[in-house]
């Protein structure tokens, strides 16, 4: 096939289209008419019964016998398995840390959510004097690590129940959660501002800001944070700093197949408390 041929306009039309016809049958609407596709796509009933019969091919889409109505296909099961088996979520996450610390110049870590704790599986420190004491390897609890907040957060209250029964809620500094009602209130405001604080909770005299990393299934998969000695990182910073965390936790959870919404800002916190 010669290079032109390649790069037909036609072809990559095609291509959109037949993509797009996918998309729609993702959206959550479970099936489709053909009529419906094409009115969803504003494209003639013959071209997108041309595309579904080549999809259909391919087993990327099926038609219900008794119903006439289309769905997504098992081979689009196959190779998302086959993709997801592929993907290494901490090779993924590499040039987003690395970005927040060129933006930032401060300490990124990325985590993950194991058996109720977090554990820190990559850190980019910058150029400074001043390091954080973190290592690839170590864990955390979760109810005071702005990583271990942000994931909390995604998950369903059951969830988050039995993870306060299984590991309780540990007083690492005077600042530190130590209550269910308060960390679920906390969980609450990390919604509602799309972003984790942890202000001195695992560490005095460390302040850290995370965000979630979520997959198609709207789970988190890990998260991404930025800590810094607290009088380098004073409230009035927070919400710059969670700008470039939640954008790069947001890319990489688009990467990942998430799909969902996401608040456009991040909100500034209220004043930030001892306990």
């Amino acid at each position: 096939m010669s290079e032109s041929e390649t790069k037909s306009p036609y072809k990559v039309q095609v291509l959109d289209r037949a993509f797009a016809i996918l998309d729609v049958l993702a959206s959550g609407r479970q099936d489709a008419s053909l009529s419906e596709l094409a009115e969803t796509l504003a494209l003639n009933k013959s071209t997108v019964h041309r595309l579904v019969m080549i999809l259909e091919g391919y087993r990327a889409v099926q038609r219900d016998p008794q119903t006439g109505r289309y769905q997504l296909g098992l081979r689009l099961f196959e190779l998302g398995s086959l993709a997801v088996g592929n993907f290494n979520i901490r090779d993924r996450a590499r040039p987003h840390l690395e970005r927040i610390v060129y933006e930032v110049d401060e300490t990124v870590h990325l985590c993950v959510l194991d058996a109720g704790e977090v554990l820190y599986i990559d850190k980019i420190e910058p150029g400074r004097s001043v390091r954080m004491a973190s290592r690839v390897g170590r864990r955390n609890p979760a109810h005071c690590t702005a990583v271990g907040k942000a994931m909390l957060a995604c998950l369903l209250e059951r969830e988050v129940d039995d993870i306060l029964r299984r590991h309780g809620l540990q007083r690492m500094t005077a600042n530190t959660i130590v209550t269910p009602a308060e960390l679920k209130s906390e969980l609450d405001r990390v919604r509602q501002r799309g972003y984790s604080i942890d202000n001195e909770e695992v560490e005095e005299g460390v302040r850290c800001v995370g965000a979630a990393v979520i997959d198609h299934s709207g789970r988190p998969i890990a998260a991404i944070s930025l800590s810094a000695p607290a009088f380098r990182l004073p409230p009035d910073k927070l919400v710059v700093v969670a700008s470039s965390v939640c954008r790069a936790a947001r890319l990489l959870s688009e990467e990942s197949g998430y799909r969902g919404g996401w608040q456009t800002e991040p909100v500034e916190p209220a004043a930030l408390s001892s306990r």
